[in-house]
């Protein structure tokens, strides 16, 4: 495997100070970043990396680490090793109390509740062990959801980081339901539709992954988070008007570009799916994404109190994507 692949094993602390790759910006002058990601680099990241390359241009200087989970990229931003993550940590700003806010909606969570044939409706899983993304991500919290609005109450809960892998272990036969993103259900109805179903899902609006940050690190480093964040804007903007851009601008010689072939040919199709499927707002979902995230994640048990009593200016930092957008 790749160096890039094998960093995510190691732990939190040996990647910071082993397997961080620098990516050197073309001027010395705006702040460097540190940029934690919750998975190795893959081809749903690819636009990220696309945002990277355009925001290098205007000046930004960045390095990332590939942690094995979320959990440890946001234990990474709240100790101060790295300076932006990836996730969604509700639970985390409300208890720890740190100055953690969210600036940028990544992605929607668009996930489904697929599993073999012996389910056919949600209802069925009443008492059955499913398999999550990680503990307290976003799958965590759409089975929370689902236990709510279905009454029913799932069986043990393992974790499984990445859908493709527990499309695998489903393939295996080592689970019978899992909840994966839009483009894996694809591939998994495409090749084995005749094993495995895809159980009727109510619609969810609400952040699966987000740009989070330190805000007085945010407030020093204004220059360097307005650039990423204006970067991003322009990324998501354009492909909502061509999916095939990403393909087209990813770097052959950076890390989406050394993924398999096969991967990098299915990017136009990827992205054509996700813009068609609604995983991403075009405008970083701002105040939209802060209100319906408060009220998705009180109802996953993720935040404590009545959603409308929470003030969306406690979770998320909005003067950067306001100036994007502008």
């Amino acid at each position: 495997m790749k160096r890039i692949i094998q960093a995510c094993t190691m732990t939190a602390a040996a990647a910071v100070m082993a397997s961080t790759l620098l990516v050197a910006a073309t001027t010395a002058q705006a702040e460097k970043i540190r940029i934690a990601l919750a998975e190795p680099p893959s081809d749903e990241v690819a636009h990220i990396f696309v945002a990277l390359d355009r925001a290098k241009k205007m000046g930004l200087e960045y390095e990332w680490t590939a942690f094995a989970d979320e959990e440890l990229a946001i234990q990474a931003i709240l100790s101060g090793q790295m300076d932006i993550g990836f996730g969604t940590p509700y639970s985390v700003m409300q208890r720890s109390k740190a100055p953690v806010r969210i600036i940028f909606q990544l992605s929607k969570l668009k996930f489904f509740p697929v599993s073999s044939k012996k389910y056919s409706k949600l209802e069925d899983l009443n008492g059955e062990p499913i398999m999550l993304h990680s503990r307290g991500g976003g799958t965590d919290s759409i089975a929370n959801v689902i236990e709510d609005r279905v009454g029913i109450k799932f069986g043990k809960r393992s974790y499984v980081p990445g859908s493709s892998n527990r499309v695998a272990a489903l393939i295996a036969g080592q689970a019978d339901a899992t909840i994966i993103d839009l483009s894996n259900k694809n591939k998994l109805m495409k090749l084995q539709g005749d094993k495995f179903n895809v159980l009727p899902m109510f619609e969810v609006d609400a952040s699966d992954e987000a740009l989070f940050a330190n805000l007085d690190w945010m407030k020093k480093n204004s220059e360097a988070v307005g650039i990423f964040v204006k970067a991003l804007v322009g990324v998501y903007r354009d492909m909502h008007k061509d999916p095939t851009i990403i393909k087209r601008e990813t770097d052959p010689n950076g890390p989406i570009g050394q993924l398999p072939k096969e991967v990098l040919d299915g990017l136009d199709g990827f992205f054509q799916e996700a813009v068609e499927g609604g995983l991403y707002d075009p405008n970083g979902g701002g105040m939209k994404a802060a209100k319906a995230d408060l009220d998705w994640y009180s109802k996953a048990g993720q935040l404590q109190g009545d959603p409308a009593s929470l003030n969306p200016s406690d979770f998320w930092y909005f003067e950067p994507l306001n100036k994007a957008t502008q």
